[in-house]
């Protein structure tokens, strides 16, 4: 049995009409609907939850800019090896940060993309939540607001690559694959 048989789509018409009418204002946007939406759809009170909170997290304003937050996305989707994420984020993060070159650097080695120092030290930060959160310490703290980032945005930093983990471990549990159109958008 493949995953794609185990955890099939829904079909767009047998969705409540409220995740139905997200999937097409989505669609109408972007010019094509991002598997993420279908995959989650199949649960529409967990979609309703995952949206909510991918919204709060990436639409709201902030002391990081829009481009900051997907560098977050992409660096730590790479580490947590969710293709779906970092070709998916990669191509938003290309448009919002108007550097296409950034978006595939943070893919492969974020250690070695063309970075502010206050963009490293965020993207450090992000890392270890991702990867090590019991391993947090002041001195990690202390070396964001070395780079004026507030409490707010250190929380910014963190619940977005704390929901970014969960994205990853789902989109590699139901075998999530990035749209095609992701490939070619701000290139």
């Amino acid at each position: 049995m493949t995953v794609n048989e185990l955890f099939p789509l829904p079909d767009l018409q047998d969705l409540p009409e409220d995740v139905r009418q997200k999937i097409l204002d989505v669609q109408e946007k972007s010019g094509f609907v991002p598997n993420v939406f279908l995959t989650f759809a199949r649960r529409p009170e967990e979609f309703r939850a995952f949206f909510a909170y991918h919204d709060s997290l990436m639409m709201k304003e902030s002391g990081l800019s829009k481009a900051e937050r997907e560098m977050i996305v992409v660096a730590t989707s790479a580490e947590n090896g969710c293709l779906y994420c970092v070709v998916a984020h990669g191509a938003i993060l290309r448009i919002r940060a108007k550097a296409p070159l950034l978006a595939d650097q943070l893919a492969t080695n974020y250690r070695k993309a063309d970075l502010s120092d206050r963009q490293r030290a965020m993207l450090e930060f992000a890392l270890k939540v991702s990867q090590h959160s019991a391993e947090l310490e002041p001195a990690d703290y202390a070396e964001l607001l070395k780079h004026d980032f507030s409490a707010e945005d250190i929380w910014d930093i963190g619940a977005i690559a704390s929901f970014f983990a969960l994205s990853n471990r789902m989109a590699n549990l139901t075998g999530l694959q990035p749209n095609d159109e992701f490939y070619a958008m701000g290139r």
